[in-house]
């Protein structure tokens, strides 16, 4: 038996088709924003009327929607909940032990001022683990710092959303521009280029607009050279790694050059008043009543270096999984004659586990005609979730935890996120039934008949893409060729579309059930998913209209800034 994807099934028409198709994510809107339902429970309910839809209106085969579902729940467990999972121990073993005291306290000796903190944090040392590891780590990790240093859990979870903004599209070394050259055969090194004048101008304005959410624009103002300092050095590396490296570094180099240039100009200025937020004015006053001057503690260089080298550690470990070659290798695929890559790679290749998916696999013909392959792919050592756990095991020998502590730890975590690890998988099941039942694609398709607003509107479909899937680099490959075929029907430059359909993506990743589910996980907020949507879902409309009114300049009078 075999299913014919058929994207006017519904009254053999597109419209209609894609009206029936926009329900699964109108009802998830309203369970999070209207409702406030549970995470896990908004996820179930809408995987559940994703599957109804798919098999009574767009005639998917029962069988086929349910093994669907089950792709991608597998998918959400791994790589996407294990990195959430492992993130969130490492990140529980520096607690646990007293090293996260010190860190808060290095961060503090170097700014008090929470606005300052959330650059450094949400922004640079964000991004830069978006550019070594993307998926889930960048916003698990950040976020768990700056709950740590004392910000509002719901704060800190939506700053790093939001924050995240800006590297997405060439997260993990790269992987959603990467992506794009095989379905549209466009290079990457183009989509490269004009991604990079696409996102720094993003770039420039998201450390300010971080900072209006936090403070207001007066307090905002107050901070304006140290915001400069960031937004722009990340910025102009940004676009100058990627018009002219590729792909692969504009993260990890303009996280770094950011990060330390701010530092740097922290030494040499203060801003006039040191903002926290008012429970915490409240709390400061009651401390300096109760006790004596001079009371906080002082750590030296060597204990500040060991309190951080978990997370220098997992740094090392994340980057060196994210590496081409070794990549290759841990997944069990690399054909080189390195002694050393073909031993991890016969190690790789017995941690690798991709069956078939029963009664899915090649059982789904696309518009092309084409069988579209089915496999549960369950490469455990090249998963970056392992990186991050082998980075934990160092660190169980750096802070001198017992294997026993260790254990527990791990235990604990894991009951923590049982119900986050839920709310994933729903929702990645969710996605992986939208598209093999031809829903997303009607979508598309009607986005992709706006004519001479296409240009408006491509950066929406890369939005939608991003929403539905939870990644950039799933977007890129589920839309990139329509953008680039409709694009040429309307006499649109491909480049331009299919690099707007990733910086578009950038802006929907915020209010990705994925996303909403991984930051509420690595904060404690399981079950206050709508909350966090709730936060975030004006910031992604807003920005993501930026990006198509830029899409738009760039396709008439800004056209000479297409490569």
């Amino acid at each position: 038996m075999t299913y014919t994807q058929n994207f006017t099934v519904v009254g053999d028409s597109l419209a209609l088709s894609a009206i029936v198709a926009v329900i699964p994510i109108l009802y998830f809107f309203w369970a999070l924003a209207v409702k406030r339902m549970k995470g896990y429970l908004a996820g179930l309910t809408t995987l559940l009327i994703a599957l109804m839809l798919a098999v009574i209106a767009f005639g998917m085969p029962t069988q086929m929607a349910i093994m669907s579902a089950t792709h991608g729940a597998v998918y959400g467990v791994l790589p996407i909940g294990w990195i959430i999972i492992s993130s969130v121990f490492l990140y529980k073993l520096t607690v646990k032990t007293g090293q996260f005291d010190i860190i808060r306290n290095s961060v503090v000796s170097l700014t008090e001022d929470r606005r300052l903190q959330a650059l450094l944090v949400a922004f640079s040392f964000g991004a830069f683990l978006e550019g070594a590891a993307g998926f889930g780590a960048p916003v698990a990790i950040s976020a768990a710092l700056l709950v740590g240093l004392g910000f509002n859990p719901l704060y800190a979870a939506g700053l790093c959303l939001i924050a995240n903004t800006a590297p997405v599209a060439f997260g993990a070394i790269g992987a959603p521009i990467i992506a794009l050259e095989g379905p549209t055969g466009i290079s990457a090194m183009e989509i490269s280029k004009m991604v990079g004048r696409q996102l720094p101008f993003l770039s420039v304005v998201i450390p300010f607009y971080l900072i209006v959410i936090m403070a207001g624009f007066k307090k905002a103002f107050e901070v304006m050279p140290a915001i400069l300092v960031t937004g722009i050095t990340f910025a102009v590396t940004q676009f100058l790694s990627s018009n002219f490296l590729g792909p692969e570094l504009p993260d990890i180099l303009s996280a770094l050059v950011s990060l330390l240039a701010l530092a740097v100009f922290l030494k040499f200025w203060k801003p006039k008043t040191i903002f926290r937020f008012s429970a915490e004015q409240e709390m400061a006053a009651t401390l300096a009543v109760n006790e004596p001057s001079g009371h906080k503690p002082t750590y030296t260089g060597g204990q500040i270096f060991k309190a951080w080298s978990p997370f220098l550690v997992l740094t090392g470990v994340i980057s060196l999984w994210g590496i081409p070659t070794i990549k290759q290798a841990l997944t069990g695929h690399y054909e080189g004659t390195n002694v050393v890559l073909s031993t991890i790679n016969s190690i790789g290749h017995a941690f690798s586990f991709i069956p078939n998916v029963p009664l899915l696999n090649n059982k789904i013909i696309n518009a092309a005609g084409e069988a579209i392959p089915a496999f549960y792919k369950l490469e455990l050592l090249g998963a970056a979730g392992t990186a991050v756990l082998i980075a934990a095991i160092i660190t169980k020998y750096i802070v001198k935890i017992s294997w026993k502590g260790w254990i527990v730890t791990f235990g604990e975590t894991l009951n923590e996120l049982k119900f986050p690890i839920i709310t994933i998988a729903s929702v990645v099941g969710y996605a992986y039934v939208t598209n093999s039942s031809g829903m997303s694609t009607s979508m598309g398709m009607v986005l992709a008949k706006t004519g001479f607003l296409f240009p408006f509107f491509s950066p929406i479909l890369g939005w939608l893409g991003v929403f539905i899937t939870g990644s950039d680099t799933s977007a890129n490959l589920l839309f990139g060729n329509m953008q680039k075929v409709t694009a040429t029907s309307i006499g649109m430059d491909p480049v331009l579309a299919v690099a707007a359909n990733s910086s578009g993506g950038v802006t929907g990743k915020m209010i990705s059930p994925q996303s909403i589910a991984v930051a509420c996980a690595a904060v404690g907020l399981a079950g206050k998913e709508s909350d966090l949507f709730r936060f975030t879902i004006k910031h992604s409309i807003i920005l993501v209209v930026i990006v198509g009114i830029m899409t738009y300049l760039q396709n008439g009078v800004l056209s000479w800034m297409i490569p």
